[in-house]
């Protein structure tokens, strides 16, 4: 593999990570739930563009298609479910826990245990500095780089975003301003969810897609957020490329569960000594 091939690779990675990791960053950082189901909404994603790309429907479309749906379905949880939960962080963690094992339940017996095929939009390959890179990783680091940049836009200019930071920071102080610090939860856990049901139509293309695909990628995204801190998108930002850049150049040499292992065993070392995170929460 040659140097542009591994920094593109990285890259890839590193920008589907921190897609992951906003969405889990935005719901510990807001209501301080870890959700242990978040794997689970990526596999929904991918499954959603196996349907409709058998459906007829295209790549494009599955890409609005899949959020739309996760976002309904985290709206429909945190009514029913996680609203119950913001003040008992352990109990928040056996019921998401249940949850992606109801989810991946489901995925099974409505798909089966046999992968699924899907189709990239493009196909081929593009020449960078005289050497060829497959097109679809291009595309999907560029998609990502416009929705991040879309986020972090939001977050420091529109009203939604203003107020999910607002809570973020001190919710009683934020409803006594007169925000719905209620309204905000559920959107901002539909947004969350939304982001990894995103992430999975564009992973969906590079893997295999299988009920149990979310496991492994939401390992990683939960190092991501830890590591880089919690509560700002300056730290999914640096835990991404952190575990993105180290995992991809330790799996040039090394097989690829090993290098996970050792990019995860190096976090854990890094957070033992600073437990605030690289950037701080």
């Amino acid at each position: 593999m040659n140097l542009v091939a591994l920094l593109l690779n990285a890259l890839t990675l590193t920008a589907i990570l921190m897609i992951l990791a906003l969405g889990l960053a935005i719901i510990f950082g807001l209501m301080n739930v870890i959700n242990l189901s978040h794997g689970e909404f990526v596999t929904i994603g991918a499954y959603t563009l196996s349907v409709v790309q058998a459906l007829g429907g295209s790549y494009w479309l599955a890409l609005i298609v899949a959020p739309v749906v996760g976002g309904a379905l985290g709206l429909v949880i945190e009514r029913l479910l996680i609203r119950f939960l913001y003040k008992r962080p352990f109990a928040a963690i056996f019921a998401t826990w249940g949850l992606s094992l109801v989810l991946k339940q489901l995925i099974l017996l409505s798909f089966g245990p046999a992968p699924v095929q899907v189709t990239a939009p493009i196909v081929g390959s593009v020449t960078i500095l005289g050497e060829s890179y497959p097109g679809y990783r291009l595309l999907l680091i560029a998609i990502a780089a416009v929705l991040i940049s879309g986020c972090v836009i939001g977050f420091k200019h529109l009203r939604l975003g203003l107020d999910i930071r607002a809570v973020i920071q001190n919710r009683p102080i934020a409803a006594a301003m007169g925000i719905n610090t209620e309204r905000v939860y559920a959107i901002a856990f539909a947004l969350g969810v939304a982001l990894a049901a995103f992430a999975g139509v564009l992973i969906a293309p590079l893997v295999v897609v299988i009920a149990q695909m979310g496991e492994n990628l939401l390992a990683r995204s939960f190092f991501v957020v830890i590591l880089g801190g919690f509560g700002n998108i300056a730290g999914v930002a640096v835990g991404s490329s952190f575990v993105g850049g180290l995992e991809t150049l330790l799996s040039y040499n090394l097989p690829v569960t090993l290098s996970q292992a050792l990019v995860l065993l190096l976090a854990i070392i890094i957070i033992r000594f600073r437990p605030q995170g690289l950037v701080g929460a």
